[in-house]
């Protein structure tokens, strides 16, 4: 009898700072990769498919990524460049997924984005 099957893996990759296309709100963005690999006797063997998504913290809202997309997210996050980037189509022309724009956000490459409900 041999016991074969899939097993589904998710990794986050990144948490971007964002406004979110749905709800509107400056928030919190994990990137995650969602890898399901060929299992033989519940051994992991080879990777089937992999498929990268985006999940507002906010709304819970979650929007599909191709592989490239990820790609370029994954770097402006590593620069440091994950606000203020995105024109108005968003970072990596993802649409509906500005920057920071508004109030706090652009203020310059190190200086963290004013909290508006803060004096």
């Amino acid at each position: 009898m041999i016991i074969f099957g899939t097993k589904g893996y998710l990794h986050q990759l990144a948490v971007l700072t964002l406004v979110c296309g749905f709800c509107g709100n400056p928030s919190a963005h994990t990137l995650r990769k969602r890898v399901t690999k060929f299992t033989l006797f519940f051994v992991p063997l080879f990777p089937v498919s992999t498929k990268y998504g985006m999940q507002c913290t906010f709304c819970a809202a979650e929007q599909k990524l191709t592989g490239e997309q990820a790609d370029q997210l994954l770097a402006q996050s590593a620069a440091g460049m994950g606000m203020g980037t995105g024109g108005p189509q968003g970072p990596g022309g993802i649409p509906g997924h500005g920057g920071m724009a508004g109030p706090g956000g652009g203020q310059g490459m190190g200086q963290p984005p004013r909290n508006p409900y803060q004096k």
